[in-house]
């Protein structure tokens, strides 16, 4: 979809206020990392220069959810922690996304035990799933730009709605 403007003759451009504030959104996201497990030093590696976060305007990882609109949970949830995830979860400002990294964070991966969370889309809505045991910086780099997409073909109107979403899962 993209920023669709339109060159007027007078050398000035027309365009709809939600592709602009789409635009912008998409490229300045901020993640709030929660690095539980071994996903978290995955996560770390994405923002080195080999793999350029920064290039998707994500590098600026920031450890306050107020000032976040992307969570990435990377590693096993037990059920101890899944409260302090969704508290950071619910503190987040409004339109928020979530990505699952790992198979851990998915659906509890080879930990079929009472105090781990057999996915955390149990207690938080998740946009983008990450496959992998560990999933590779790649697939968290695809995951990022799943979800400029989905910022991309919304409509600021729709951004009150998010509980309604799809999940995308990236392999």
């Amino acid at each position: 979809m993209g920023l669709e403007a339109k060159l007027v003759s007078d050398g000035y451009l027309t365009t709809k206020l939600d592709s602009v504030i789409a635009w912008a959104r998409k490229n300045s996201i901020w993640p709030m990392p929660m690095g539980i497990s071994c996903c978290a030093i995955e996560m770390m590696s994405a923002v080195d220069p080999k793999y350029d976060m920064a290039r998707f305007g994500s590098e600026v990882m920031r450890f306050t959810p107020r000032q976040c609109d992307l969570m990435i949970v990377a590693g096993t949830v037990t059920y101890k922690m899944s409260h302090v995830v969704r508290r950071v979860y619910d503190q987040m400002p409004d339109p928020k996304w979530v990505i699952a990294m790992g198979a851990c964070t998915s659906s509890g991966g080879m930990y079929r035990s009472y105090s781990v969370v057999q996915g955390i889309d149990q207690f938080i809505p998740v946009d983008v799933y990450t496959a992998g045991c560990p999933p590779r910086p790649e697939n968290l780099i695809n995951a990022l730009m799943a979800i400029q997409n989905k910022i991309d073909n919304s409509r600021a109107r729709d951004w009150q709605d998010i509980p309604s979403r799809e999940p995308i899962v990236i392999s």
